[in-house]
């Protein structure tokens, strides 16, 4: 089961050194804060970056959440699990958990989000040819171009959330000159 602790931004890889120094490793199986690659331009030049792809969120995958809390509270950058029901802790939704896998990729042990190719025909019609936003075409909300970044909304913690996707231009056919 995959859950949500949110920590302050910027601490993400304080806590998920926090949690592999102090936690017990029987206690959850991953501890991760999911990135992206994007692209910036920098004085004229495209470079790829890595980039937070929620900041302030880090997950944790365990099957005994009442032993893994107890322990987590030890942590000194531990702020709070999301998603506590009365007595309970409420894992992400299984959607949610599918689209997160889905994006990341099966094999991406890196837990980054890459890049998604995209061509641009000279009627300005987008075709995403492969990535992570292959699939995902319906939650796309705006692409733009100028800045390489796909908007997408998804479901995160049973809530609308943007989230922002690095794309990477491959054809972009010119409109013949008059």
């Amino acid at each position: 089961m995959y859950y949500v602790i949110q920590v302050a931004t910027g601490t993400e890889n304080k806590v998920e050194e926090q949690v592999k120094t102090i936690v017990e490793n029987g206690l959850y199986d991953f501890c991760f804060h999911p990135m992206r690659r994007v692209k910036k331009k920098y004085r004229g030049e495209w470079k790829e970056i890595h980039d937070k792809l929620l900041p302030g969120y880090v997950f944790i995958t365990s099957n005994c959440i009442q032993e893994l809390y107890q322990e987590l509270r030890c942590v000194p950058a531990f702020t709070k699990i999301l998603g506590k029901d009365v007595e309970q802790f409420i894992p992400l939704p299984k959607h949610e958990v599918e689209w997160l896998e889905q994006i990341m990729g099966s094999s991406n042990q890196n837990m980054e989000v890459q890049l998604s190719q995209v061509s641009v025909s000279e009627d300005d019609v987008i075709t995403i040819l492969s990535g992570p936003l292959k699939n995902v075409e319906g939650c796309i909300k705006k692409i733009d171009l100028h800045r390489r970044i796909a908007k997408v909304e998804v479901d995160f913690m049973n809530r609308k959330t943007m989230i922002y996707l690095g794309i990477d231009i491959i054809k972009k056919k010119k409109s013949p000159k008059r």
